[in-house]
Parts: structure tokens; C-alpha cells; sequence
């Protein structure tokens, strides 16, 4: 979606505008604190693990960074339709989601030159740091409960 749709859809929704503002902020707070940790969790395992800790935490980080901006895409490609229809994408978004990362994590079970924990615990941190990140950039965030018509 262009940045001219994203606006025409903000002054016809107002629900999307709201949206929109919430997506920006919990970008700009998964991106601020998100890519530090990982780089951090890059470089220890690297060091306790070697090369297969290298690549497992690359490889972790990479599958949780996806998985982290696949759902703010999500937000912001729906902000502009019913809401009814935004539960219907973010809880089918959240099950493709999940399968998917089952899916590649099945994949990636036999591949010996990546460390399984390292891939894990790498996994674990982004996504509870980037929830964590959301979760204060949507509390911070000024948005009305109502919006009047």
C-alpha cells in the first residue's frame, strides 16, 4: 500500500488514522530496541558456541525479525478496513504466522552447523523484547478509546 492510499484511508476511517499511529510507534520501538539485542545475542553465542552458535543466532534473529514485521505490516495494511475484518487478518495473520515458523523450524531441526539453542534462546529475546517494546509504544501512545463520528 502507497503512502497516498495509507492517507486517503486515514481521512475516510478515522479508525485508520488511529491504527496507523499506533503501527508507527510500535515500529519505531521494536526497530530501536529489537536489532541491539540480537546483535548482542549474535555475538555471545558466537563466542560460547563458535561458528554453529554464529549461524544459529543469525538464523533465529533473521526468523523473528520477520516474524515481528510481518505483524506491523499486517497492522498497517489493514488499518483502513472494518474492524470486524482487522480480527479476521490479525488472528489469521497470527496462525499463518506460527505455522509458518513451526514449519521452518522443522526444516532447520536436522541442519547440524546451526546451533539449536542458540537459534532458540536468540528467538526468545527478540520476541519477548519486541512484545515488550509494542506493548510500551501502545500504552505511551495518545489514542482515544471512542471515536466519536
Amino acid at each position: 500500500m502507497s503512502e497516498t492510499e495509507t492517507s486517503t484511508d486515514a481521512t475516510e476511517n478515522p479508525h485508520a488514522k488511529v491504527v496507523l499511529q499506533a503501527a508507527r510507534a510500535m515500529t519505531k520501538a521494536s526497530l530501536l530496541v529489537t536489532p541491539p539485542a540480537l546483535l548482542v545475542c549474535i555475538v555471545v553465542f558466537s563466542i560460547v558456541f563458535g561458528l554453529p552458535g554464529f549461524l544459529g543466532s543469525l538464523v533465529g534473529a533473521v526468523l523473528a525479525m520477520v516474524a515481528m514485521l510481518s505483524t506491523l505490516g499486517l497492522m498497517r495494511f489493514s488499518a483502513g478496513q472494518d474492524p470486524m475484518f482487522v480480527m479476521v487478518i490479525a488472528l489469521g495473520g497470527y496462525v499463518v504466522k506460527v505455522v509458518l515458523l513451526f514449519g521452518a523450524l522443522t526444516l532447520l531441526k536436522g541442519v547440524t552447523a546451526l546451533h539449536p539453542l542458540s537459534l532458540g534462546l536468540t528467538m526468545i529475546v527478540a520476541i519477548l523484547l519486541s512484545a515488550a517494546a509494542e506493548f510500551a509504544a501502545f500504552r505511551k501512545t495518545k489514542i482515544p478509546t471512542i471515536l466519536p463520528s
